[in-house]
């Protein structure tokens, strides 16, 4: 299967501190990879060049044969990747609906001149983000809260609606940062039910960062391992659980099984 996503010899350097040396990995079409490592690894750095916010110093990303590396980061949206915040990116004095809208907006076809004339290409346009808004309220199911302000609803359920936009864009891509990052248990089983939703029904491919092991493990079909800027590990996630520069980098090589309690959640 030809690869979706080729990164190669990826590097990033902010002035004397190296973020990333040498990065290379591929996500297959409708993969799940999931990126951790200690604190500082580099991979927010990673998701920072896919999505053009940091332009690395080396390498090359290409998305379905496309070189991404210098683009910027609208033009990447274009090319199909979406991104989930950890820290959510919504408007709380807006609607369940409203943003999910926003998400649209690349895929509206018409400019800011065609919209001020409300030419009948916008009312159409507004339809159809209005429609497609409507079902990822009920994929998601937000039904119960479609009109109300998002700054009024709890925080898993903003993490919801935070997904429902990212997949308003219609990505090819997704990157998912610390998904259930500060939820509780039910919120964190909801949210996993929901990206296997996502993986199945939309076959859509996802990188993944976070640090809820026991997540990764049961979602991931590949774990890449991060440390200090470096992959150190790529496999599967049986064997990244046992992989000895995993279990060194968690825990500074202590004892195997204590490392292993560690990696495993």
């Amino acid at each position: 299967m030809t690869a979706l996503l080729e990164v190669s010899d990826l590097s990033l350097n902010f002035g004397g501190t190296k973020a990333l040396s040498e990065v290379s990995f591929e996500v297959e079409p409708g993969e799940l990879l999931a990126l951790i490592g200690p604190n500082g690894a580099g991979k927010t750095s990673i998701f920072n060049c896919l999505n053009g916010v940091y332009r690395p110093q080396r390498g090359s990303i290409t998305l379905d044969g496309q070189e991404l590396t210098g683009r910027t980061p609208d033009a990447i949206a274009r090319l199909g990747v979406a991104r989930m915040f950890q820290n959510i990116e919504l408007f709380d004095n807006l609607t369940v609906l409203d943003n999910i809208k926003l998400g649209r907006h690349l895929q509206l076809g018409y400019g800011p001149v065609a919209a001020a004339l409300r030419l009948p290409k916008v009312r159409q346009g507004e339809r159809a983000a209005r429609l497609f808004a409507e079902g990822l309220i009920e994929f998601l199911e937000l039904q119960q809260v479609r009109n109300q302000p998002v700054g009024l609803l709890p925080y898993g359920v903003k993490k919801r609606v935070e997904l429902a936009r990212a997949l308003a864009m219609e990505p090819r891509l997704l990157l998912l940062d610390e998904p259930v990052a500060g939820m509780n248990v039910e919120e964190t089983a909801d949210m996993a039910r929901f990206i296997l939703d996502v993986r199945a029904d939309l076959e859509l491919a996802m990188i993944m960062v976070e640090h809820d092991m026991r997540l990764v493990m049961d979602l991931a079909d590949r774990i890449m391992v991060l440390d200090f800027g470096v992959r150190i590990a790529l496999g599967a996630p049986a064997e990244i659980r046992h992989d000895p520069a995993v279990l060194a980098a968690y825990l500074g090589g202590a004892a195997e099984t204590t490392a292993d309690q560690e990696v495993t959640g």
